[in-house]
């Protein structure tokens, strides 16, 4: 209601003291939806700034405003040292003019998202805030008065449209008449109801109200008022103040939210597949069975063979075949199927390790979500939310993870921090089968992209994690980079080696643009 006619009726006559007799100084932009005028007064500066973007236009007046010195545009240069005359308020509009000398006017449209401030000189526009609205080229100062009858006649003529007939009064008068049961009231009551809030209108009394996430600035005690004021520039400004705070508020806290609960949803997701690997590979073990079943018939088994069928330990009955390598004896085929058993409780472990690392994720995720949940202050929620909107982990979380992550296509990238992190990232969280990626032959960050079983790694995974790689490296500014591709089991570090230094066995190199 900050923009209703009835509140702009009350600011212009308020404006009109402050503004009558000041002239302007400086007339500027230095964000693309609003505009600073600043009047000179016989004792201090009054500024004026009109904010205009689509999603909340809004009058207020600051105290003080300091121009910065560069991203500074002057508008409207033809009303610097011209004198403000008086204030004109339209009649059942939305919209006042401000009347300088030498037949200039500026006036004030608050359309909402159609909100646009126009210089008109002799009745004529001549220059346009927003350019873009040139149908506002055709507004008249002098055809801006709308009339409207508050008379019972045309309110019993009008009774069955009264939304269009009252057009001024707008959603919080209406919610206000209908709070009061204005809907299901006989029409002698109805009537009675405008005629009192008509009367309530015109009092000078401004209401700052919470409706249920929105703040408003209203003439009527809707919703749950948190502070009152009599003067419509004090009230505007502690409005526009509030409503760009409790809107960031509540934006910044949804998008956190957001993004915690995709982040929840993605590691959830993680786990049970990690779960079912880990199943899996628990409940085979065929190839101890085999390397088992291989000793215990070495004397049977005659050499030169590529399959063998053995009865089983557990039902002579049953028979089990078994591939064999034939340039090697039974019991090597058996020591290499040990080993393969022996590789197998290497990925029960390491599989175990990354559920045990995700179930502290997920309880980690679960408490910010909690935390942002019953945050009700700005400052104390940007304190565990960084800009992007997704949660910051604790100081000793993220110290405990070298590498910061990334997901393409399905696969996780993991990105080295330093030099110190590099050696965790490759030596402690990668696995042979993943893939290792590292500019060539200058200093950068290693690149891990995670194995995922059945799965090969697709072209343009490879070379989204290359260009990672490239750019997390002293050849970032390159128009191509060389970047070593390989897997992870090829890649060593040697004794006394600095760190970050590794050698690499075998390895493939790709030319990519470098790619943040």
């Amino acid at each position: 209601m900050h923009n209703n006619y009835f509140f702009l009726h009350h600011l212009t006559r308020s404006l009109e003291k402050r503004l009558a007799g000041t002239v302007v100084s400086e007339c500027f932009s230095q964000n693309k939806d609003e505009l600073i005028i600043r009047f000179e007064t016989a004792t201090s500066p009054f500024f004026l700034k009109a904010s205009l973007p689509a999603s909340f236009s809004c009058l207020s007046f600051p105290r003080s405003f300091f121009r910065a010195r560069k991203n500074s545009v002057d508008l409207f240069g033809a009303l610097i040292g011209q004198r403000a005359q008086h204030i004109q308020q339209f009649t059942n509009e939305r919209s006042f003019a401000v009347h300088f000398g030498n037949a200039y006017s500026l006036l004030f449209k608050m359309h909402g998202n159609r909100a646009n401030v126009l210089l008109f000189h002799e009745n004529q526009p001549v220059e346009l805030f927003k350019n873009n609205m040139t149908a506002d080229l055709d507004l008249s100062i002098e055809h801006m008065d709308r009339q409207i009858s508050w008379t019972f006649d045309e309110f019993l003529k009008n009774h069955d449209n009264l939304h269009s007939a009252y057009f001024t009064f707008g959603k919080w008068i209406w919610t206000y008449l209908d709070d009061k049961g204005f809907a299901n009231a006989p029409k002698g009551d109805q009537w009675r109801l405008i005629e009192s809030t008509l009367q309530e209108l015109a009092k000078p009394v401004f209401f700052v109200s919470e409706m249920g996430e929105k703040l408003v600035l209203t003439l009527l005690p809707v919703g749950r008022p948190l502070r009152t004021f009599s003067d419509p520039v004090e009230a505007l400004n502690d409005f526009f103040f509030a409503y760009t705070q409790h809107e960031a508020f509540r934006i910044e806290k949804a998008a956190a939210l957001s993004s915690l609960r995709e982040r929840l949803q993605g590691s959830a997701a993680y786990y049970e597949k990690t779960y079912q690997k880990l199943n899996s590979v628990t409940t085979d073990n065929n190839y101890k069975v085999w390397a088992d079943l291989l000793m215990a018939n070495l004397t049977t088994i005659q050499p030169g063979l590529d399959r063998v069928t053995l009865p089983s330990f557990y039902d002579p009955d049953q028979f089990i075949e078994i591939k064999l390598k034939r340039d090697l004896s039974p019991q090597k085929n058996a020591e290499l199927y040990y080993k393969k058993s022996k590789n197998q409780q290497s990925e029960v472990d390491r599989l175990q390790q990354i559920l045990n690392s995700k179930t502290a994720e997920i309880a980690r995720i679960k408490d910010q979500i909690l935390k942002i949940e019953g945050e009700t202050d700005l400052k104390k929620l940007r304190s565990i939310v960084d800009p992007l909107g997704t949660v910051k982990l604790p100081a000793e979380s993220r110290e405990a993870l070298p590498y910061h992550e990334m997901d393409f296509q399905g696969f996780k990238i993991l990105v080295g921090k330093n030099a110190q992190s590099n050696d965790k990232l490759t030596l402690k969280f990668g696995y042979k089968e993943d893939l290792w990626l590292h500019a060539k032959d200058v200093a950068g960050s290693h690149v891990l992209v995670k194995y995922q079983s059945g799965k090969k790694f697709p072209k343009e995974v490879i070379e989204r994690a290359a260009q990672v790689a490239a750019f997390y490296s002293k050849r970032k500014t390159d128009s191509l980079c060389p970047v070593t591709v390989t897997p992870r089991k090829f890649v060593r570090k040697r004794k006394g080696d600095p760190a970050g230094a590794v050698i690499v066995e075998r390895e493939e190199v790709i030319l990519v643009e470098p790619k943040r």
